[in-house]
């Protein structure tokens, strides 16, 4: 790798004068007439019909205010105070707003007031509720994969374009997919393109090295943030966000203990998922649970539920996944996260029921010559983590719950996924589809190959066999819009490329329970 070259983004200021109340203690002096600052744009995720998260970083310690209106005027909004954006938290907050209307678009803008009750400018951003009782249309974008494999900020090559592509679709909001951050994969001031041309990242302290402090993981945040096409899309898309293996390291596991060689000072990867969690829970607009949970589901009006797994907190160690018994080396959703799935989607009472899962079901995914990263395992019957598959394959069809999609990243590709009964080596269940989308902003790889035990097959692929690897110099980044119509209640399921390119397409009539 070439050696980094580090740019300033300028200095902290000293602290408050101790005077200052107890929620401002110790927080950064500012000039004197300054006004505190929204640093990193606004944001908003997990909005459902009457609530909605929103998200924005203060320059300082100091209080969260917002304002919202239907109004893009902001003619009588009504204010909410929020909390403190202190030091503990990387002077991130959030508030969940409540009592919305359903099927609006909301307006809303957030600014930070110091002790002295001076406050700084409004940041405005909207997003758009969830229909209650009558059917609304539903549109949405998912992809995952941000800043992977050395790919930053080239501001002369336009940044993550990707983006902005999302934002010209106009969603009712994003899923991302997880790998949000490339913790364990630092950014270099240079790479080479294969035509002989530097991609010239733009580089920060943070991403100079693998992240193992707490301090680290915010900064990955933090760097995505300052691309203009990230901040201008979380303004007006709200982001359902996951995580995978990269916002900690590649392919980890709970209990994973790294050896000397990694690279890494820290050697347990649990110390690193916690410092990990705690700066996605702070710098992603994700409803906050009191055990911190990921996995959850969205109910986007009578249309549209979505149930978002977790496939790292509870997952066994990645092994050759042939185990003929269910165990704990088997777990991947983990017994209770298997429990609420079952649960949750049989109780559904959407026309369409969305898993959105951070690894594809089919695909085969290596952790390196003899061990398996996802369910996949190679073709036959279900063994070690495909269990759980067909545990809940079986479950859904038992219960009859019917227009089930899966929606995945992961493999750095575009691809669409039937799975057929008639064709796997375990049929309990019904036909259901796949699609895989990503990367956002990262190499770009595959395809990959399908596991028989659920009867893939590839209807469409953004990339063919023997294709040399690609990234975000080339159109080769994807993302995929599902859109749900109120007067036929149909989907329809389509992938783009990185400048909003429409590459397949599919609508899909509902099945009657």
């Amino acid at each position: 790798m070439r050696p980094i070259h580090r740019r300033t983004f300028g200095k902290a200021l000293a602290g408050f004068a101790a005077s200052s109340p107890t929620w401002l203690r110790g927080a950064p002096t500012v000039l004197e007439g300054a006004r505190p600052q929204v640093s990193h744009g606004v944001a908003s995720g997990d909005v459902t019909d009457s609530e909605a998260v929103l998200w924005a970083r203060a320059d300082r310690e100091s209080r969260m205010l917002v304002e919202w209106s239907e109004s893009a005027s902001f003619s009588s909004p009504l204010r909410r105070n929020g909390p403190v954006a202190a030091a503990s938290s990387d002077f991130t907050a959030k508030l969940l707003l409540r009592d919305l209307p359903p099927g609006r678009r909301i307006h809303y803008r957030i600014a930070f007031e110091d002790r002295q009750g001076g406050l700084g400018p409004w940041t405005e951003g909207s997003l758009v509720t969830a229909a209650r009782g009558r059917a609304q249309d539903v549109r949405f974008a998912w992809s995952g994969d941000t800043c992977g494999q050395g790919w930053g900020i080239d501001t002369a090559r336009g940044g993550l374009r990707t983006y902005d592509a999302i934002l010209r679709q106009a969603p009712d909001f994003l899923v991302h997919s997880g790998d949000t951050i490339y913790a364990d994969v630092p950014i270099p001031a240079e790479l080479k393109l294969p035509d002989g041309s530097s991609w010239r990242n733009l580089v920060t302290e943070e991403k100079s090295r693998v992240a193992e402090t707490l301090a680290d993981f915010r900064g990955n945040h933090r760097y995505n943030l300052l691309d203009t096409h990230v901040r201008r899309m979380n303004a007006s898309v709200p982001v359902f966000a996951q995580w995978d293996d990269h916002e900690v390291l590649n392919n980890w596991y709970p209990g994973q203990r790294l050896d000397t060689s990694s690279g890494y000072t820290v050697r347990g990867i649990d110390l690193l998922a916690r410092r990990s969690k705690q700066a996605f829970l702070e710098y992603q607009p994700v409803r906050s649970h009191p055990d911190q949970r990921i996995h959850r589901r969205i109910r986007r009006g009578p249309l549209c539920e979505l149930f978002f797994l977790d496939l790292r907190s509870f997952r066994g160690p990645n092994s050759g996944n042939r185990q003929v018994v269910s165990g704990p080396e088997t777990a991947f959703l983990g017994a209770a996260q298997l429990a609420w799935l079952k649960e949750s989607m049989a109780a559904s009472t959407a026309t369409w029921k969305i898993v959105c899962s951070d690894m594809p079901l089919g695909l085969l995914v290596r952790d390196g010559a003899t061990a398996f990263e996802a369910f996949a395992n190679g073709d036959g019957i279900p063994l070690g983590r495909e269990l759980e598959v067909a545990n809940l394959l079986r479950h859904l069809q038992a219960h009859r719950v019917r227009n089930v999609l899966w929606l995945t990243a992961d493999v750095h590709y575009a691809a669409s996924h039937y799975y057929d009964p008639a064709k796997a080596r375990f049929t309990e269940f019904d036909g259901f589809w796949e699609f895989v989308s990503g990367p956002l902003h990262a190499g770009a790889f595959g395809p990959g190959t399908l596991d028989d035990t659920f009867g893939p097959e590839v209807r469409f692929s953004s990339r063919k066999p023997g294709e040399k690897p690609s990234g975000p110099w080339s159109t080769q980044q994807f993302f995929g819009t599902v859109e749900i119509s109120a007067k036929t209640r149909a989907a329809k399921v389509t992938h783009f490329n990185r400048d909003g390119d429409r590459l397949w397409q599919i609508e899909l009539p509902p099945a009657e329970a």
